[in-house]
Formats: structure tokens, sequence, C-alpha cells
């Protein structure tokens, strides 16, 4: 039975919103008040636990909450937002949130419910706009509502596979005020169930008799790293991760390999798993990115875990399908492997010596590139090696996503954080500012294209509203790289994918940030050492970095190649003999 408080007071719906937003874990709200939501802006200026914090579009106010969801750990982004245009803005970010799996909390000012006339300012279905995007939505017609839906909501939010949740709440609610005999007191979620010991024994079964057994981690194992790296010792295996997942397994482990394990994996680990005859994976889809466009090999024996049993066989075919929350399965798992006395040192040597060298040989191919730009891999060594070990790096959609997950060492469960399944452009200055906030003592850096800096550069002036101090790394080559790469193999061209002259200087200078240029190797040690600086007094900083694009990552050559292998094969020869025809006619 629900509990409740007895108060037996007159309350307007604006007061019941913000009181149930102080029971659940938030702190921040982003949006933009409209006359459908300025009576609980109202409300939440006199909160003392909850910020509301104004953006410059709601796209900007959706990735910043999901920034304040993936690095948080329990706190979830929130959004106090206008119907219509304030959502249809929002949607970027909720529909990213919702395929990545970040729980959200969207609430939404609505059209009034108490007069009888039609076509009224904003008025639209919102719900049925939301529907594919979010895992449930809630329209309160009574003030008794208010408060059960959005504990409902957010229970919704975070219970089985989170994402995001959606309450509209009428304006004449938050505006009237009726008699409250009770409020409801909120209960959180119980907490997950262990899985059938039938299924976990299934697994160590496997895993004892494998010869090669490997591991590849997503960012539903992020919570829990430690035993995941405990189980990868025992087995002596090696552990890829996902792109999101990144976090999940440290990158200063000597068992760990990379991302993937494809072709379109660093050589780490597409060497490391050539023999793989037994898979654990934990908390991953086997979802385009991290499999290079569905290119990798998956034995036969594959024991795969996740909390969505939706997912589980559906790419791969898996001999033993663990539905379950990873916080749950791993530690079991992990128990299972210490009561058998699992121990593989000499296979875990074997595997540590050749991804070190696999490692190392890769990144001198990096370093070696000459150019009158910024080498990446200089870049993201130093970048590293001035970055506190528990620094978060937030990153945007293109080409610096692969850069730097090839060539950034990430350490720390959510300390790296990536729009990844939806994929959009615009998440990382936005993602930044929400992370920043919500952990003002918390190192943050950004990086980001030139193109997707162009579509919510802007939000920096949030940044420094608040004296968000993060050091923004926009990577200028004057394309979106990323596409034009992936055009340039099979086009020999590059269609609407080179920019317009772009000058970083004045987007600083409208955003009240400070400016630093990086244009060659020669500026990059003392630049960063520079920005890190200024981000440290509390002021964002703006970096023009003049990256070089020449080389391709190996997730880039990857893709095409296992995508055009595909093709029907009269299609495959159309489309290399276009290339080579344009390659020599120009």
């Amino acid at each position: 039975m629900t509990r409740s408080v007895r108060i037996g007071a007159k309350r307007s719906g604006a007061w019941l919103v913000r009181h149930a937003l102080e029971q659940l874990p938030v702190t921040h709200t982003f949006g933009i008040p409209g006359v459908h939501n300025t009576e609980i802006y109202d409300e939440l200026s006199r909160s003392e636990k909850i910020q509301p914090v104004l953006v410059t579009h709601e796209a900007g106010a959706a990735f910043a909450a999901d920034g304040i969801s993936r690095t948080s750990g329990g706190t979830i982004g929130t959004l106090v937002i206008v119907p219509a245009a304030g959502l249809t803005h929002a949607m970027s970010g909720i529909g990213e949130a919702f395929l990545d799996g970040i729980p959200m909390l969207v609430i939404s000012g609505g059209t009034r419910t108490d007069i009888p006339f039609r076509y009224q300012l904003h008025e639209l279905d919102l719900h049925g706009i939301l529907k594919g995007l979010t895992k449930g939505s809630w329209h309160p017609k009574t003030h008794a509502e208010i408060m059960p839906a959005i504990f409902e909501a957010y229970r919704t939010a975070v219970t089985g596979v989170p994402g995001p949740v959606f309450v509209e709440i009428p304006v004449n609610l938050q505006l009237f005020q009726e008699t409250i005999d009770e409020l409801p007191v909120f209960e959180p979620p119980a907490p997950p169930e262990a899985p059938e010991a039938s299924l976990l024994d299934a697994a160590i079964d496997l895993l004892e008799k494998a010869r090669s057994p490997g591991l590849f981690v997503g960012w539903g194992a992020v919570d829990v790293a430690d035993d995941v790296a405990r189980i990868a010792e025992r087995l002596g295996a090696p552990v890829a991760t996902t792109l999101q997942g990144l976090s999940a397994f440290s990158a200063a482990h000597s068992l760990h390999a990379g991302m993937g394990f494809s072709r379109a994996a660093v050589p780490a680990a597409e060497n490391a798993f050539a023999n793989c005859d037994c898979l654990l994976a934990i908390g991953t889809r086997f979802a385009e990115i991290p499999t290079g466009s569905f290119g990798c090999r998956v034995p036969e024996n594959l024991i795969h875990v996740d909390i969505d049993p939706r997912v589980l066989g559906v790419n791969f075919p898996a001999k033993v399908a663990i539905a379950g929350d990873a916080r749950a399965v791993v530690p079991r798992l992990l128990a299972r492997l210490a009561e058998r006395g699992i121990e593989r040192p000499e296979r875990r040597q074997k595997h540590e010596t050749r991804i070190s060298f696999d490692k190392k040989a890769y990144r001198e191919e990096w370093l070696a590139r000459k150019s009158d730009r910024v080498n990446p891999a200089r870049f993201f060594e130093s970048l590293r090696r001035q970055l506190g070990d528990d620094a978060l790096m937030v990153v945007d959609d293109g080409n610096h996503t692969f850069l730097a997950a090839e060539l950034f060492p990430v350490t720390v469960p959510r300390r790296f954080v990536s729009p990844t399944d939806f994929n959009c452009m615009g998440y990382a200055v936005p993602a930044a500012i929400g992370a920043k906030l919500a952990k003002p003592d918390l190192q943050v850096v950004a990086i980001v294209g030139d193109g997707a800096f162009l579509m919510t550069g802007l939000e920096i002036v949030t940044a420094t509203t608040h004296q968000a101090g993060i050091a923004f790394f926009v990577f200028h080559d004057g394309e979106l790289s990323q596409i034009s790469q992936g055009q340039e193999i099979p086009y020999n061209r590059k269609t609407c994918t080179v920019l317009g002259e772009i000058r970083l200087e004045g987007v600083a200078l409208a955003t009240g940030a400070a400016f630093i240029p990086i244009g060659d190797d020669a500026g990059i040690d003392g630049g960063i050492r520079e920005v890190l600086r200024l981000a440290g007094t509390g002021r964002s900083v703006v970096v023009d970095v003049r990256i070089d694009y020449g080389k391709r990552t190996r997730f880039t050559e990857g893709v095409v190649s296992t995508v055009l292998k595909r093709f029907p094969l009269g299609d495959k020869f159309r489309f290399v003999g276009r290339a080579l025809v344009r390659k020599v006619t120009g």
C-alpha cells in the first residue's frame, strides 16, 4: 500500500510538481519558460534542492539532462519545457536517450483541460508524437494524480531498460489550487532480481571449457567494472568494449584490447579475438557501431547477458541467454568462477604480451604521421597526460568520436560519454554542461567536430552564465569528415560535406568564453595546459584545434570495407569502377 502524509491544505498543481521532484534524485531541470509552464518555474525558483537552468534551445536541454544521467550514477536528468515546439525541439535528445538506454524525466506544461475550446495555443497530441521515443507517458487530469504520475514515471525510467518518460501537466492544474488531504511518499523501485542459477552454471561450464574465451562489455556493465575485470583476470581473457561502454573496462588494464573486435577494431582487439571460441557479452545489444557494421565473428558459444530480454540472441544466436541486470548477474558469475577455482595465468600472460605489443605498434603508426596540422595521437596523448584520472570526456558524433575511442585511454567508469545508437550531432556541448553543473568539482572536457559545434555551440552561454569551466576542443577541418571520408572512398568526391568558413574566436566572444588556438603539434602541450588552467578558474574555453584528419581510423576503413563486401556483385563492381574512373578523370 502506498504510504502518504496528511496535510489537509490547499496546494496548486505547480507546487505538487515541485514537491514531487524534490522527493526524487533531481538536482537540476533544463528548459525554457513559456506560457504553459511559468507557474512550475516560479515554484522551482523557491526550491532549495533543485536548480532550474535556462538553455538556449530545448535540444540543448535534453542533451544536458542526458549528460547528468550518464555521469552521476543515480541522479536523473530532467526537463521542464513547453508543449509543441519545446517538445519537438527536445526530441533529438529524447531520442538519443531512448536508443542509448539513458533515464530521463521530461515534464511539459499542457493546454487547459477546464475549458470547452479547441485549437488552443500549442494544442498537439504530445503523447502520440512521443510514443515511439519514450517508455511511457502520463497526463494527470486532477491535482491528486500529479504526484503519483511523476513518481510512476520516474520508476519506469529507471526500472528495467532505462529510458525517457514524459509527463504533461495541464496549465490549469498548475495555476489553480485544490484541497489536498494527503501527499504520497515516494517509494523507490525494488532492487534487480537474481538470475536463474542454472543459467549461471551453464555459462560457467562454457567458460571453463573454452580454450580462448573473450569478454565484450557495453554500457550495461558500467557499474560492475571491477567485477568484470576480476572475471577477465581469472579467465585470462581479453576484453573489448562497445563505444558507449568504453568506460566499463579500464584502458589501463593489461587485458583491455579496444573498442569492438571486428576488422573495424584496432589491431590489438582484432588479434586478441581472432581465435575466440567462447564470448561472454555483458550489457550490449551487438548494435551496428561496436560490431563494425555487424562484421565481427561471434563464436557459437555465446553467453549473452543483458537487462533487456528482447535483445538476447537477436543479431547473433546465444548458447546461454541471461536476462538480468549486470549488477545482479556479474557478481554471481564471478563468485562461481572463484568457487570452481578457475584461473588461467598462462593464457592471461600470453594475451597481455600480444595486446601490449599491438597497442604500442598502433600508437607508433599514428605518431609517425607528419603534417602541418595537429596529429590526433599526439593531441590525445598530451590531453590524457594533463587530465586527472577522474576527468570526464564528452564527445559528439563524427570522426573525432572514433579517434577518441582508438587513441584516448578511458580508465574510470562513467568518465566517457558519447551519443551512440541515435548518433545525434550537437550532443557534446550541452551534455558536458549538464555533467559539469551536476558535479562542479569534476574536470570536464568536450571533444566536438566543427560541424557538430555549429549545431549547439551557442549553448556555451549557459556554461558562462553558471561559471562552469569546461574545455571545448573543436576539431576544426572544415568538413563533416566522418561522412566526407565515407564519400571519398566510393565516390571520389565530397557532396554537401564541406563547411563554410567558421571563425571560432567569434563564437567564444559571443558566448563569453576564452579562446585558445592550437594549430600544429608544437602548440599541443602548451595550448592544452593553458586551456585546462583557464577552465579551472570557472571559465569555459573554446579551443580551435586544427586537426589532421588525413589518416583514417581503423573504424572507418573497416566499416567501409565490410559494407562494400555485402553489396551484390554487380553493384560492387559498379561502385568500385565508378570510384576508379573518377580517380583518374577527377
